[in-house]
């Protein structure tokens, strides 16, 4: 499935596929501390006739014990951060036949803030599901190229199935999302050869077709 997926992606993409300089997807890396400059007046007054001196010291504060925005959390192994298209397709790629759910997102998404818990919550009860989670503002030429216009959105990838589906999911309709689970994520014996990103993205245009980018 490799060999396929690399081959179709440059060609249809039109973009280089080389590896990715960003951090890697698994886990959060913590920001590195900050120094904060902070002045302080001294408490005990100035002789008469001479000013109050103001005392300036430089105090290292530590962002290691600072929660995660909302988007950097992860369930688990099974979840995955997608940083690069030669991520995206590394991480087809690695699944294999078992089931892949991609989550397009926004950072200023208020229906994908509400969705994510749940999503949590769902990958971490089916731990033989890989979920991809990609920020639509970092991988923008990706996310228009395979049609995705509303976020929250989500993408169903299997093996040598191809894509399975394509749909919004707002909170109020995940049931949406769990129906589409329990179709796909069914055991199976996939015969034939796999089917290639760059086949996927030209056959997603004659799929579903969005209304423009909103929450």
């Amino acid at each position: 499935m490799a060999e396929a997926l690399l081959h179709h992606l440059p060609r249809r993409f039109g973009a280089s596929t080389t590896a990715s300089s960003s951090p890697p997807s698994h886990g959060v890396l913590s920001p590195a501390p900050r120094a904060d400059l902070r002045v302080t007046r001294l408490a005990a007054a100035a002789p008469p006739g001479r000013p109050r001196r103001l005392m300036a010291h430089a105090a290292v504060r530590s962002e290691a014990g600072e929660q995660p925005k909302w988007w950097e959390k992860n369930a688990g192994a099974n979840m995955i951060d997608i940083h690069s298209t030669q991520e995206f397709l590394d991480a087809l790629r690695d699944a294999g036949d078992r089931l892949v759910i991609v989550e397009f997102y926004g950072t200023w998404c208020g229906s994908c803030r509400a969705l994510f818990p749940r999503l949590c919550r769902t990958a971490t009860d089916n731990p033989n599901i890989v979920f991809l989670k990609v920020n639509f503002d970092e991988n923008k030429p990706m996310c228009k190229r395979l049609n995705v216009k509303v976020l929250p959105f989500f993408h169903f990838y299997r093996g040598a199935d191809g894509q399975l589906e394509a749909f919004s999911c707002s909170l109020a309709k995940f049931q949406k999302l769990k129906d589409a689970i329990a179709v796909h994520n069914t055991d199976r014996c996939s015969i034939g050869p796999p089917v290639g990103v760059g086949d996927v993205l030209d056959s997603s245009s004659s799929q579903e077709k969005p209304a423009e980018l909103r929450t």
